[in-house]
């Protein structure tokens, strides 16, 4: 048994917070580039220089490249073998405390979802947690803007849809998105599950590099399908039309009953914000 004082989480979150707002990832950066040397528009050419020009001035000057800095989205997998010396979540909610008070970020949480009061420290963080193997905790912390989360939808669909039902609420989903979730999109999608597990997957396989394909060549073949169609949309960067729309779409697929066929869109905007760290 390994104990882990808590103590620690709190400072990594904390100081997760300023590369999480402020600096694009590198595999983000190069599909952005990449994008933009296969856009025949002059105009989606010019947006994606925009971003990137943001991104790097926003790393430069230690600001955050989105006025939106986002919910907390924590994915925790804990150890088996590992024994906390006092509670996870208040330490995690701590370092997010600490952190956007440390970097000015704003504080977009409120405590109650009518009523609207602001809880002034942008928590609490949305956490998810999984025990696995071993002794070690694995922390990823997901700055996810409600510009695109608002875009998301959820559909359960029936075992006759198959995979055309899949593909059609995909594309509605992007092309209702349109200009209003700050495109080029990372989609993450969700094939199965539960009601409530859906949409779980969605969110997590944002986590995924935008480089990498499904271990399942089904679902990687599945995923290059949907980013070229969604691509033929014509939406583009920011909405004024292009080839990029989507910078990459991502699919996780669970186990799910006999009479049931639930999906999950999950939008991310082009500003993909994840950080992860292994204690």
């Amino acid at each position: 048994m390994r104990t882990i004082d808590t103590g620690i989480l709190t400072e990594k979150v904390r100081e997760m917070c300023r590369p999480l707002a402020m600096e694009l990832p590198a595999d983000v950066k190069a599909c952005m580039e990449a994008a933009r040397s296969r856009e025949d528009s002059v105009t989606a050419v010019s947006v994606l220089g925009d971003i990137l020009d943001n991104a790097e001035l926003a790393d430069r000057e230690s600001i955050p490249m989105c006025q939106d800095t986002g919910a907390s989205v924590v994915f925790l997998e804990i150890g088996l073998d590992v024994h906390f010396n006092g509670d996870p979540y208040a330490a995690i909610n701590e370092g997010i405390r600490q952190g956007y008070e440390k970097y000015y970020l704003r504080k977009s949480i409120v405590k109650d979802p009518i009523r609207r009061v602001n809880t002034g420290d942008n928590t609490p963080a949305f956490i998810n947690t999984t025990l696995v193997p071993g002794d070690k905790v694995k922390l990823t912390l997901m700055a996810k803007g409600f510009g695109s989360e608002n875009m998301s939808r959820l559909k359960m669909l029936v075992p006759a849809d198959g995979r055309k039902g899949v593909r059609d609420f995909v594309l509605e989903t992007v092309s209702m998105a349109g200009p209003n979730a700050c495109p080029p999109f990372m989609v993450g999608v969700g094939i199965g599950g539960t009601f409530e597990q859906v949409a779980l997957a969605a969110k997590r396989s944002l986590l995924r590099s935008l480089d990498s394909t499904n271990e399942d060549p089904y679902y990687a073949e599945f995923e290059a399908e949907l980013l070229r169609e969604i691509n033929e949309l014509g939406v583009g960067p920011q909405g004024f039309g292009g080839r990029t729309t989507a910078l990459a779409v991502t699919i996780e697929a669970l186990p799910t009953h006999i009479a049931a066929l639930p999906v999950a869109v999950n939008i991310q905007c082009h500003a993909i914000r994840h950080q992860e760290v292994i204690i």
